[in-house]
């Protein structure tokens, strides 16, 4: 697999088009981060490590309103093949600020909101709303 964070946002669209209510992913430290800041700005409800045999993985419980998933949408921008950058002042607003866009900055993953705040730029991940 050469890019693992698409197929976590694969993973959970695919789980939430069906309505499951938990997506269990393999860890890694940049995807428990990725689903922390999911879970920090109400997109899932839980996200846990937990063991799966001799391995870690991530477990992501989904957040429905009324059977309609929080997450509407969920879209990998930057690629192993093309990676985007963005400085601080050129930083997008998803949905005049209701979506998110997830940013990898030099002093961690953050949404574009704190990115802005800290006056960082760094690699556009994904966009979500």
């Amino acid at each position: 697999m050469t890019d693992p964070i698409a197929d976590m946002l694969t993973r959970i669209r695919n789980a939430t088009a069906v309505k499951k209510p938990e997506v269990v992913l393999p860890f890694s430290k940049l995807k428990f981060s990725v689903a922390q800041l999911l879970e920090q700005e109400k997109y899932v409800d839980k996200v846990d490590k937990i063991k799966q045999g001799n391995f870690d993985a991530i477990s992501i419980a989904l957040k429905y309103n009324n059977e309609v998933a929080a997450i509407r949408h969920i879209k990998r921008i930057s690629s192993p093949g093309q990676r985007i950058y963005v400085s601080s002042d050129e930083m997008p607003q998803i949905l005049n600020g209701y979506g998110t866009a997830i940013i990898s900055t030099s002093k961690g993953i953050m949404t574009s909101q704190e990115a802005r705040r800290q006056n960082i730029g760094g690699e556009l991940m994904c966009e979500i709303w």
